[in-house]
């Protein structure tokens, strides 16, 4: 339990201050006129895409990730490119020195800027000072755990805190038109830790997602008022920091072994970009009392709903086996359409027998076995067509819906999961 002032705050005051008078007054909906808004580009594609197409003036992002993630190098590196492309910015380092992001700046080769300041500092009614002075069109608090408000009598980073320090910012930032970011530190669990408000009161919230010590990253919105929340955006960490991957899908295939058991090739869609992904399958005796379903990448209790149809419908005895599953890369599946290729590899691994190569596998599996059909078909197939691959196992049903046949990749239309196990 932590105590804190709700009332005639001195922080409510100085948020008062910031704001300034409104004189508006109720307009008729139909009446209100639409302007084309204008959006900042940062020149790093999969950072646009990700933020909507670019960044909305007055905007305010919340940046979340682990440790280690690349959170800052991120951020440094898109403010880099918006001051190059004539933006002033400043960035507020609460965490590391001036001259230890300096060094940083130095090692990603972004040296010579004219319009990118930086300040190390925490204390947010000096943030607001500089920003009174410089009048910046792009502010970066790093992070937003670390700076404080001192008429709030609590700890930097407490819950009273960061509320009460994101407001005042999100406020300025609104009534001033800047583009804010804040990089926010996450909890064990993976969530960004502070209040849940602070996630309600900005306008984008982004996820940097990957394995430590795996060099690729992965860059998703979980929130965005100005744009989908279903595009991702792929790095790879290189020593000049880190860099766009433009095609995932050959990086993450491209150590796929031949003739591997329980190793299968989905085409999955995030957004609007499809590209493939392998998942691979372990099934092994359980040598305890009680048999482990692991999966990493993918939801563990749609594992187990598919090991027990294929014990079910299919009548393999998976009761007491662990079952081990992995999506190579470091990449979440959320798309229902895995589930044909993460059923078929749990059966691969069980009955050790190797899938096809040149084979792709889509579709959802419904609690009868029965394959669901997919959406946006004719982007997944021609991903795959793009790699080399030769045949394509997918739904009866989307065949049809009378779909264009693609030139060089066979279709094997199955309606059930005992039919495609059969094909195989």
């Amino acid at each position: 339990m932590e105590e804190s002032t709700v009332a005639h705050s001195p922080s409510e005051k100085l948020r008062t201050q910031i704001a300034s008078v409104s004189n508006s007054s109720p307009v008729l909906l139909k009446e209100v006129a639409i302007q084309e808004e204008q959006r900042f580009l940062t020149g790093i594609g999969e950072f646009d895409r990700v933020v909507g197409g670019g960044l909305v003036p007055a905007s305010v992002t919340l940046i979340g990730g682990d440790p280690g993630i690349g959170k800052s190098t991120m951020i440094l590196q898109a403010g880099c490119a918006l001051s190059r492309g004539g933006l002033k910015v400043l960035y507020v380092s609460g965490e590391e020195s001036v001259k230890q992001a300096k060094m940083r700046a130095d090692r990603l080769a972004q040296m010579d800027l004219e319009n990118f300041f930086i300040v190390n500092d925490i204390d947010v009614q000096s943030i607001i000072r500089h920003i009174d002075q410089l009048k910046p069109q792009v502010v970066i608090i790093d992070s937003i755990q670390v700076v404080f408000l001192p008429e709030v009598v609590s700890a930097p980073g407490s819950v009273s805190q960061v509320r009460e320090s994101a407001a005042v910012l999100t406020q300025l930032a609104k009534q001033r038109g800047i583009v804010l970011f804040m990089i926010g530190h996450v909890t064990k669990e993976g969530m960004i830790a502070g209040p849940r408000v602070l996630e309600h009161m900005v306008d984008t919230v982004l996820y940097f997602e990957g394995e430590r010590y795996s060099s690729y990253r992965v860059l998703r919105a979980n929130k965005n008022r100005f744009g989908s929340t279903n595009e991702i955006g792929v790095f790879e960490m290189a020593a000049n920091g880190l860099q766009e991957v433009l095609n995932p899908s050959e990086i993450f295939l491209s150590e796929r072994g031949k003739d591997t058991c329980g190793s299968v090739v989905v085409p999955i869609l995030e957004g609007t970009r499809p590209f493939l992904v392998e998942i691979q399958g372990l099934v092994t005796r359980s040598a305890f009392g009680m048999v482990r379903q692991k999966a990493q990448g993918f939801d563990p209790n749609r594992l187990a709903l598919l090991a027990a149809v294929l014990e079910k419908r299919l009548g393999l005895n998976l009761s007491d086996k662990d079952i081990f599953l992995n999506v190579v890369g470091g990449v979440k599946i959320i798309d229902p359409a895995a589930d044909l290729g993460v059923a078929l590899a749990v059966a691969s691994a069980f009955l050790d027998k190797p899938i096809p190569s040149d084979l792709v596998i889509l579709g959802e599996v419904g609690l009868g076995a029965e394959v669901r059909s997919v959406a946006q078909l004719t982007n997944r197939i021609n991903e795959a067509e793009k790699l080399g691959f030769k045949r394509c196992l997918l739904p009866s049903n989307n065949i049809k819906n009378k779909m264009e046949k693609p030139k060089h990749i066979k279709l094997i239309a199955v309606a059930t999961v005992r039919e495609a196990l059969d094909k195989l």
